[in-house]
């Protein structure tokens, strides 16, 4: 029997088969890519922020620095557990259990992180859940996103492809793009 690759059972599996299934608390690539999201977010505060596909938190503690309030989500009941307990004495982070587009905190926002989920998504819902996204971004506000440009069989799509469709999404102006070796990172403000 399969599992279908963008379902919460999927990722669900992956958490509990492995504490942490793609080493983000470990992976050379890993860290390369929080340490590239982190300096392009450099030089600023933000007062919100949105990080849907949190895992188990890495990132989330990271952006907890440079953010007033966090607000962090992932389809994984077990992997938002984990972020909770690295989160626990962070008081401007805030973990909840749910799944894009179903599920996006109310308010706006000055800034979204979408890194390594929009693989996941057929490029219809894809491109319905970025303009969800942007349009809970404030005017100014930042629309990050960074995904592995490698090839798998549970991806839907390719990063660049992800991005591409990003990029279509109307209000958004491209404000810096950073081509790894093995990831892409693109910053958006909304005009």
């Amino acid at each position: 029997m399969t599992c279908d690759t963008t379902s919460q059972r999927f990722f669900e599996l992956k958490y509990q088969e492995r504490q942490d299934p793609w080493g983000f608390e470990t992976s050379p690539y890993e860290l390369q890519r929080y340490e590239a999201i982190l300096s392009a977010l450099a030089g600023r505060r933000y007062r919100r922020a949105f990080e849907p596909g949190c895992s188990i938190g890495v990132l989330t503690a990271g952006l907890a620095r440079i953010c007033d309030s966090v607000e962090a989500m992932d389809i994984s009941q077990t992997a938002i557990a984990r972020a909770r307990e690295r989160t626990k004495f962070l008081d401007t982070v805030r973990t909840t259990w749910g799944a894009l587009p179903a599920f996006i905190p109310h308010g706006t926002f000055d800034l979204v992180v979408f890194s390594e989920i929009g693989y996941y998504f057929s490029e219809p819902d894809l491109c319905a859940v970025a303009t969800d996204l942007c349009s809970r971004v404030r005017k100014s506000g930042i629309f990050l996103a960074a995904h592995w440009l490698g090839e798998s069989t549970d991806h839907l799509l390719s990063g660049d492809r992800v991005h591409e469709v990003i990029g279509q999404v109307p209000g958004l102006v491209l404000r810096r793009r950073e081509r790894r070796e093995a990831f892409r990172l693109d910053v958006w403000h909304r005009g």
